[in-house]
């Protein structure tokens, strides 16, 4: 696999090496091995996948401490935009973000480090989105910042008019009006 550094340290594209024939296609998916040692020690816990429509917006989501986590994430079907936005205090890279497009065709993933809104934009008629996590979803620590915030100066690739939001993701603040519970130093906190 060949990891590919962005602007905000600590979060990465992962391309992974495929092998094609008259068969089709195969590539490992995923190796605990190679990750730790290509990206760092994870130990991912729960699996998730979610099916959804063109114009479905998720996010922008995360879990407060000390419940957080990490995201692998990767889409097997369709296309999506994929967003993951610095909500770390103290952060040089407070309040920015790193976008990708992740596809079936492209094969990406995307690590998502504590500390960090997720969210993602459904490009295609229909996507199914997975993702590893390396803690358990808890309800109760649920959070979100708007994904409609204009100060974050994200493209979703979407038309607004046309975006299918849930009402949880539509009551989110904007970032502005968030109170972050993460400091630079999110990684130390236990599960």
């Amino acid at each position: 696999m060949e990891v590919i550094k962005t602007d905000i340290d600590g979060v990465v594209i992962i391309e992974p090496r495929i092998f094609t024939d008259a068969r089709g296609y195969f590539f490992e998916s995923y190796s605990k091995r190679e990750f730790d040692e290509k990206v760092r020690p994870v130990d991912f816990v729960q699996d998730n996948e979610s099916m959804s429509s063109y114009g479905v917006m998720r996010g922008l989501h995360f879990q407060h401490p000390p419940f957080t986590q990490s995201k692998l994430v990767r889409c097997v079907k369709g296309r999506v935009l994929d967003v993951a936005v610095d909500i770390r205090k103290g952060s040089p890279t407070y309040g920015r973000h790193v976008a990708v497009e992740l596809s079936e065709d492209n094969h990406r993933q995307f690590f998502v480090p504590r500390g960090f809104a997720h969210g993602f934009a459904v490009l295609s008629d229909v996507a199914v989105f997975q993702y590893k996590c390396d803690n358990y979803y808890h309800p109760e620590s649920d959070g979100g910042i708007s994904i409609a915030d204009a100060s974050l100066g994200i493209d979703w690739m979407i038309d607004p008019a046309k975006a299918i939001l849930s009402e949880k993701d539509l009551r989110h603040p904007a970032l502005a009006e968030f109170d972050t519970p993460f400091d630079i130093n999110v990684d130390l906190y236990l599960k």
